[in-house]
């Protein structure tokens, strides 16, 4: 039996989940970042300005969708351990009602992996989509978000981080996190601050993004298809369709160079065009002992597009 992993039918929707205005430290208004990104393609923004809720849904109209949430960073107050550095903790909450009011988590200065699960639990029950965000930036690395539980997904892309040349494209660490058991979605973000112009090759927006499958563009439309996995994340390429079907997952996408299977061990598998053609649908056999499978498929100038992983006890139910 086929089994659509993006849904069959509904309208695609580009979106950007992690955008900060002039409500905090970012240079364009609420009103500016909706223009420009529009022009660009974008339906939805995801307002998510430090430390407070700030709803925007006046900006909401029937071509484009605001959505409210904030950022909350957890930082340790001294280098403990004479790294030279401070380690810190952010993510994003994402309100998946209109009307979500700001919650005051309080302790948002202890630097603890329970302190910080303690707050992503907390904000998922309040009716939050929590997502982990830019990894190297904080300088985390596995020993502090292995120990994180509550969040909802993890940025594999922060574009922001990657234009001033931080390594925050991280399909590693989601790799680590799904084989260590956390069954979690990744997203594209921009973590936009516009401090360039728009056509600066500096500028932070508009390179990383995520594309959610809907129905309608409608709020809670919406944010249902980010809470079921009905998205994928890019930098660039398009993907169509993806299925599984009789142990074989399939993926139609834009016209790309590559196709990448991950399977969550030794095993993965990779589809090349020949030089000087494009490919644009694959399929591949889920091997019996894989963990999960997710794809990323890559154009011409190597921008990827990555799927969400899904784990096979579930995908053979």
């Amino acid at each position: 039996m086929k089994k659509y992993l993006l849904p069959e039918n509904g309208n695609f929707y580009k979106s950007n989940l992690h955008c900060h205005s002039t409500f905090s430290d970012g240079k364009w208004t609420p009103e500016e970042i909706k223009e420009k990104y529009m022009r660009r393609g974008y339906s939805i923004i995801a307002y998510t300005d430090h430390r407070t809720l700030h709803s925007h849904q006046y900006l909401t109209d029937d071509r484009f969708l605001a959505l409210d949430g904030f950022e909350i960073d957890v930082s340790e107050s001294e280098d403990k351990n004479g790294r030279g550095y401070k380690k810190t903790c952010h993510f994003c909450l994402i309100a998946k009602k209109q009307g979500t009011p700001h919650h005051d988590f309080g302790d948002e200065d202890t630097y603890t992996p329970e302190n910080i699960s303690r707050i992503m639990k907390e904000a998922r029950k309040l009716g939050f989509f929590v997502t982990y965000n830019h990894p190297n930036w904080s300088l985390e690395d596995f020993s502090d978000y292995i120990n994180y539980d509550g969040m909802d997904a993890v940025e594999i892309v922060n574009y922001g981080c990657v234009a001033v040349g931080y390594q925050d494209y991280v399909p590693m660490v989601y790799d680590e996190m799904l084989r260590y058991g956390k069954r979690i979605y990744c997203i594209g973000t921009d973590d936009n601050h516009n401090r360039y112009d728009e056509d600066s090759v500096y500028c932070d927006s508009f390179g990383g993004f995520t594309v959610i499958k809907a129905d309608e563009l409608k709020y809670e439309s919406i944010t249902a298809a980010l809470e079921n996995g009905a998205f994928y994340t890019s930098q660039g390429p398009e993907i169509k369709s993806l299925w599984y079907e009789d142990g074989k997952i399939h993926i139609e996408t834009s016209p790309v160079k590559k196709i990448d299977f991950v399977f969550g061990s030794r095993r993965a598998e990779t589809r090349i065009a020949e030089k000087d053609c494009y490919i644009t649908e694959a399929e591949c056999t889920v091997p019996e002992d894989s963990i999960f499978v997710r794809i990323s498929a890559k154009d011409e100038n190597g921008l990827p597009a990555d799927t969400n992983a899904y784990f096979v006890d579930e995908l053979n139910k």
